[in-house]
């Protein structure tokens, strides 16, 4: 089973949901870069269960430790372990899915791959996976700061169900997403978002949506012009997100409503630098970025997991029927806002780093 990513910023995640513990190993991190727990707690709190009411209630404070790779607040070049103890889980919630497949969950699929899973929380398959994601993210934001600090990634929920926040990506900024509990980027989309989380929980369903996520001030000539193209790394990262069904960029599926002479992004010269007076492309032309923001959109399924009867089988191949228990979200979008953040720092780390050496002064 893979659980790594990146080819010189390389990350292998690891634990389930119900162990002992959950937490990242990073390699490939240069030397000499500042770094310290807080900083990578700051942005697991963003993650953390229990935030509000409108999130899973499991109460975990998600905690890092720093196992290795760090010294007087700064990396060594080694490998760097992260782990996060697991407190505050209930396997017991979960006796009954022991046998039984939890619709559109990955239960069935694993048990046909492997032969066994873990059933309590979901094992490798749960959201709380994205622990390590989110702490190397944090890693990898430092190594990109160090190196270009003026680049800035800000992702926020433009979509729940069928409310659209209208805020252009170029007016969202950080301090607006992170004030209110859906991290929207305006407060009438906030309130109308949280009220639809909060009934479709009251019913016991769930609901989808979409998450955007904008890349300033990044350095031209990032990606590879072939398989490594910057969007495919940026799609790779993102579409293994847990409940990311859908990745565009730019223009994305709204390309094919435009004429060529519609799309084309014209060139012109600000100074000494090289500029685009639109930019459907998304910041990336080639495969390579081109200096322009970076500008994606991930489509999330509704949560699997319902407070309602829903026809499966078991694994005796036998019809049943299951109501989901436990303690889940409603609405995934407000908590996969970092998770979000941390592949595309991820992403960037490892572009960079694949044509610098392996030392930051």
């Amino acid at each position: 089973m893979s659980s790594s990513f990146g080819s010189v910023f390389k990350i292998s995640t690891w634990g389930e949901s119900h162990g002992v513990g959950v937490g990242v190993v990073i390699d490939g991190c240069p030397a000499r870069v500042r770094l310290c727990a807080q900083f990578i707690q700051e942005q697991l709190d963003r993650r953390r269960p229990g935030q509000s009411d409108i999130v899973t209630p499991r109460n975990e404070e998600d905690r890092v430790e720093i196992l290795s790779g760090v010294l007087d607040g700064q990396t060594l070049g080694t490998p760097i372990a992260l782990s996060v103890r697991n407190k505050d889980h209930r396997s017991s919630a979960y006796d009954e899915m022991q046998h039984t497949y939890r619709p559109s969950h990955a239960d069935y699929c694993y048990d046909a791959k492997y032969g066994i899973r873990a059933w309590a929380g979901g094992g490798r398959a749960s959201a709380r996976e994205t622990i390590g994601r989110v702490a190397a993210g944090a890693v990898a934001k430092a190594v990109v700061q160090q190196l270009y600090p003026e680049v800035e990634v800000v992702a926020w929920v433009q979509q729940i169900h069928n409310i659209i926040c209208p805020v252009e990506p170029q007016l969202v900024n950080a301090t607006t997403v992170e004030s209110n509990i859906v991290r929207t980027a305006d407060a009438a989309s906030a309130e109308a978002m949280a009220e639809a989380i909060r009934n479709a929980r009251a019913q016991g369903d769930s609901l989808g949506g979409i998450v955007a996520c904008t890349v300033r001030n990044c350095p031209v000539g990032l990606g590879d012009p072939v398989f490594d193209k910057l969007e495919a790394t940026l799609a790779h990262a993102m579409l293994s997100i847990p409940a990311c069904k859908g990745f565009e960029v730019g223009s994305g599926f709204s390309a094919p409503l435009f004429t060529g002479q519609q799309h084309n992004d014209a060139f012109y010269m600000e100074g000494n630098r090289v500029r685009t007076r639109t930019n459907n492309s998304g910041g990336i032309q080639g495969g390579i970025s081109n200096g322009e923001d970076i500008n994606l959109r991930l489509a999330f399924k509704p949560t699997a997991t319902l407070m309602l009867e829903q026809d499966t089988v078991n694994d005796c191949h036998e019809q049943v029927t299951l109501r989901g228990k436990g303690r889940h979200d409603a609405c995934v979008l407000p908590r996969a806002i970092p998770v979000v953040e941390a592949m595309a720092w991820i992403v960037l780390a490892d572009h960079i780093l694949k044509q610098r050496t392996t030392h930051i002064n």
